[in-house]
């Protein structure tokens, strides 16, 4: 019995041993079906670092923005009944020209295909716009475009958060600049319906709002100001100008880098 016993503890114990040995290799190089696998899965290797199927629906998204938002603006240029609505009609068409040169160009050195035709929902949209006019065009060019440049938001950072390629880095930051600046011309008119895009995306949470008390009608104590050490002269400038006002003075896509990164845009203007 003493011999049996021993022998069972033996081969026991050289099962949980294989089986130690085993779990690191299951855990860490067989990883299918977990996040990292799927994404990949689907990622090619460039000389510009990995490309992520987000990645190229990041580029395409990209494409398709300035497929009809470009022809929205050069819309609200010839038709538009206010200045407001025209100015913002040639910042869209400057910024998505600009904007789809330099994603062309990504995509060509990517190898990723471009469509040549707004989707479905974008068709619609410009429907919509062509058939109003007066004050109902004003309210419906200002809200579909500021909801539809709103919902890129979250992509364009998410992509300029985590993307490994440097190509799509920099259109990112690209792309970011030039949604900001339309954001900021479309609220400038004064028609974007503040209300409606807070409800859509109150109704589309998940989770409860988190944050400090609401206000009680007692003033709260002043905050401390930030101030910056005694470590010498500061050379840098604030990353916005003016209240309201996005640079956009970016580098042409074939010109050389500039001063501290691969294409960095040229510092804002204060």
């Amino acid at each position: 019995m003493r011999r049996i016993n021993g022998s069972a503890i033996i081969i026991v114990g050289l099962v949980a041993t294989v089986a130690a040995l085993a779990f690191p290799v299951w855990s860490y190089a067989d990883r299918s079906g977990t996040g990292q696998a799927n994404i990949a899965a689907s990622t090619v290797s460039t000389q510009w670092g990995p490309l992520t199927a987000t990645d190229r629906d990041f580029l395409v998204k990209v494409r398709l923005a300035g497929l009809w938002e470009l022809p929205a603006g050069q819309q609200a240029i010839e038709r538009a009944p206010t200045q407001a609505i025209r100015d913002t009609g040639d910042h869209l068409v400057v910024g998505h020209t600009d904007l789809d040169k330099r994603a062309r160009d990504v995509a060509a050195k990517l190898g990723v295909e471009l469509p040549n035709q707004p989707n479905e929902a974008q068709q619609g949209w410009l429907r919509e716009l062509s058939a109003a006019t007066g004050p109902e065009y004003e309210q419906k060019f200002a809200n579909l475009l500021r909801d539809a440049h709103g919902k890129v938001f979250a992509l364009i950072a998410q992509v300029r958060h985590t993307t490994r390629n440097t190509l799509i880095r920099q259109l990112a930051s690209d792309a970011n600049v030039t949604v900001l600046d339309h954001i900021t011309m479309l609220e400038s008119t004064g028609k974007v319906d503040f209300d409606k895009i807070a409800d859509e995306a109150a109704g589309l949470a998940t989770a409860s709002p988190t944050g400090p008390p609401p206000p009680n009608g007692n003033l709260p104590p002043a905050s401390t100001p930030l101030e910056p050490g005694a470590n010498g002269e500061l050379t840098s400038k604030p990353s916005a100008g003016a209240p309201g006002v996005v640079n956009t003075d970016r580098p042409d896509p074939g010109e050389p880098a500039a001063p501290g990164g691969q294409g960095a845009p040229a510092p804002a203007q204060s």
